[in-house]
């Protein structure tokens, strides 16, 4: 059975692309574990280039440790202006994908407060009196009234990542 490491301890983050591939392979069944990695970056990113690096910062990191898993996944959450974001990058034989998820616009109050160096899971606790959302639905859940979830947008984004994989003649 193929093996997928996802650079990620967080269960949204999992969850996303435990779907993502699900639904990109529905023939395949794969094992999915978890790690906790680092990123190399502040936990905040704040350009989307730092977040692409932390990004594959956790891929590589995954990738010394396990040789021979079939896929690595790095997910890595940040801001560019005022939207958060994430980069997903997913490795597979030698060969790199990237996509980029939905951005989301962020509050002035929010913004002012990462800009105080607070993270941005850390803010909507605060702003939402929640415990530990950033593992839930994340900002996406608070701001959109649960329509979507950190998961659901992550997921279409490692969809897109996935579009070398699902077709090599093309890439």
């Amino acid at each position: 059975m193929p093996t997928i490491i996802v650079a990620s301890a967080n269960p949204a983050k999992i969850t996303a692309v435990s779907n993502a591939f699900k639904d990109a392979f529905p023939q395949q069944q794969f094992t999915i574990t978890g790690v906790s990695t680092v990123s190399g970056v502040r936990d905040q990113p704040l350009t989307s280039e730092e977040t692409l690096l932390g990004a594959n910062n956790r891929v590589a990191y995954c990738r010394e440790r396990y040789p021979n898993a079939d896929y690595i996944v790095g997910l890595e959450a940040g801001l560019d202006c005022n939207f958060t974001f994430a980069w997903m990058v997913i490795e597979h034989q030698g060969k790199k994908s990237t996509a980029r998820s939905a951005s989301l616009p962020l509050p002035p109050l929010a913004l002012a407060k990462i800009a105080q160096g607070m993270e941005l899971g850390d803010v909507m606790d605060e702003m939402f009196a929640q415990q530990n959302i950033k593992q839930k639905g994340g900002a996406i859940a608070m701001l959109t009234q649960h329509l979507l979830s950190r998961s659901s947008v992550y997921q279409q984004a490692l969809i897109l990542a996935l579009i070398p994989f699902l077709n090599p003649e093309l890439y």
